[in-house]
């Protein structure tokens, strides 16, 4: 009986080591920004934003020099001008200057509206590689190893080389 109380702890402890060592065996990691910074996708994906970003740019900068030339102008004609007419230039100027920032904010809102609607495709795209990879090779859960995002030791599986094929990168 002593005997038969030792061997069932025996295999109930094996059966907890084995189940433990095949737990560990089934987590992996990923550097997700080394694998999305290198989809071509991605460098499309910042080629139109960063085209997008210096077409508002360029708008702004055209906006502030003619606010800058139309203060110069009524600065050098404000002697010559009523007090009526200089009160309706200064409005006018504060309301280029209101347009200028309401611009800036709308470029600002439309950018990063861009780059979600840009970047979601190719996260989604790089996030379904990642699964099917996982899936494969039996592995139940992956982490985030890129820099930052609380993976302090990533000695386990490394699926970006895997996962780059699977992208055929």
């Amino acid at each position: 009986m002593k005997n038969f109380k030792l061997l069932s702890i025996a295999l109930v402890l094996f059966a907890c080591a084995t189940s433990f060592m095949n737990a560990q065996e089934k987590i992996a990691h990923i550097d997700t920004q080394a694998l999305v910074e290198a989809m071509p996708e991605m460098r499309s994906a910042q080629s139109q934003l960063e085209k997008l970003q210096k077409t508002y740019d360029t708008e702004i900068k055209a906006m502030a020099q003619e606010l800058d030339t139309k203060i110069k102008q009524y600065d050098a004609e404000a002697s010559g001008q009523t007090d009526e007419e200089n009160q309706k230039r200064i409005q006018e100027v504060q309301g280029m200057q209101t347009n200028i920032q309401a611009y800036r904010q709308q470029a600002v809102q439309d950018l990063q509206q861009k780059e979600i609607d840009i970047f979601q495709p190719v996260l989604e795209k790089a996030r379904g590689a990642i699964q099917k990879v996982a899936r494969a090779q039996g592995i139940q859960y992956v982490f985030d190893a890129t820099a930052g995002n609380g993976v302090l030791l990533a000695d386990g599986k490394d699926l970006i080389t895997d996962v780059k094929k699977e992208l055929g990168i």
